[in-house]
């Protein structure tokens, strides 16, 4: 498989004043833009989904597309998504770039067969010869109030495919800087959206977007030195917020955020944990056959010798995802995670540094 590089064009060589420039933007203003910018270069890439023409989707990412492009290449298409899949698999085989709008999640299922047979596997059966550079938009998770087919963690299934890149942004700049690097790929993308992060703001600069890492590299987000969140997508503001409230309790959390899930880099987790020692994996999706036991699997593997305690996992339960009124519960949230940052057995820093945990003659 390839890996993409961000599509930032010029703006990514401009200098750090004029990004420093930037206003206040949202997650879904960043996407919205990293989809029209595409659309202006490449003539090639095409947007279609359910209701993503007049409208602008559901969540507006796709907002004035259709206006400024033409119904051609932003295309409002029947509920079907199946159809909608197959139909890009088609337009990819003739040399375009489609990028599918799910409206949501769990809508998704309809097309796994599409996605599985097909998508997946195109570029390998035929050899490299028929690449299928299809990005996959997905809107995924909790925390917007969502019924059931609304809210799920679907990521494992896609985890599990081989042929797929599954990548999710947690900030402004790699909502954008990922969608460029995704629709320049090669080879297909599962992009999935955190739709509760929509709404999350950061200073940014549409005219001199930063650069970011590229597909198939995390990404330390805060240093630490007692312990490791491992985490992505709707956890990592999460994981940041239990690591500040940490402090308290005399633990130093390293926050790291995957941002590709496949490619997976083993390379930055595990220099992490080496540093660490201890690990916990933080993710929305059930625990159960979840992303955060193949990551804890990875992490075990590699870093054996230098682990002071087993992984441990802070993830949603093994239900279909409940009614709004009670997904607090379900979420994983800053309680639950240092309720396992306590379970890393402390005991050998408590005996060799009991002041950092508010003791001294114990």
């Amino acid at each position: 498989m390839t890996t993409a590089t961000t599509g930032t064009g010029k703006g990514a060589r401009r200098s750090g004043a004029a990004r420093a420039a930037g206003k206040p933007a949202t997650m879904a203003q960043a996407l919205t833009r990293a989809l029209r910018d595409a659309m202006a270069e490449d003539p090639s890439v095409h947007v279609l989904g359910e209701d993503v023409g007049t409208l602008g989707g559901v969540f507006r990412i796709t907002d004035g597309l259709a206006a400024e492009f033409g119904d051609d290449r932003c295309t409002d298409t029947p509920l079907a998504e199946a159809g909608i899949l197959g139909t890009a698999v088609g337009m990819a085989m003739y040399g375009l770039r489609p990028v599918v709008e799910m409206q949501f999640d769990a809508f998704a299922y309809p097309a796994f067969e599409q996605l599985l047979s097909h998508v997946a596997k195109m570029r390998n059966r035929t050899r490299g010869a028929l690449p299928l550079p299809i990005t996959i938009r997905v809107p995924y998770g909790g925390g917007i109030g969502g019924v059931e087919h609304h809210s799920d963690s679907s990521e494992a299934y896609y985890m599990a495919t081989p042929g797929l890149h599954v990548v999710t942004p947690a900030t402004v700049a790699d909502a954008y800087g990922l969608l460029r690097a995704a629709i320049a790929s090669d080879d297909p993308v599962v992009f999935l959206e955190p739709k509760r992060l929509y709404w999350s703001k950061a200073d940014w600069s549409p005219e001199a977007p930063e650069p970011v890492e590229p597909i198939g590299r995390a990404r330390v987000r805060r240093a630490g030195t007692s312990a490791t969140l491992v985490t992505y997508g709707p956890s990592v503001p999460v994981c940041l917020e239990a690591a500040e409230a940490a402090r308290e309790e005399g633990w130093d959390l390293e926050v790291v955020d995957l941002r590709s899930l496949v490619p997976f880099d083993d390379e930055t987790v595990c220099a992490s944990v080496r540093r660490t020692g201890r690990a916990v994996v933080v993710h929305e999706a059930s625990a159960f056959g979840g992303p955060g036991g193949e990551i804890a699997a990875r992490i075990t593997e590699r870093c054996f010798h230098h682990l002071e305690a087993p992984v441990l996992r802070v993830a949603g339960f093994d239900i279909p995802y409940p009614p709004p009124m009670l997904e607090r519960y379900h979420l994983p949230g800053v309680d639950r995670v240092l309720d396992a940052v306590a379970r890393l057995q402390w005991e050998s820093e408590w005996t060799e540094r009991p002041e950092a945990f508010g003791g001294g003659d114990h």
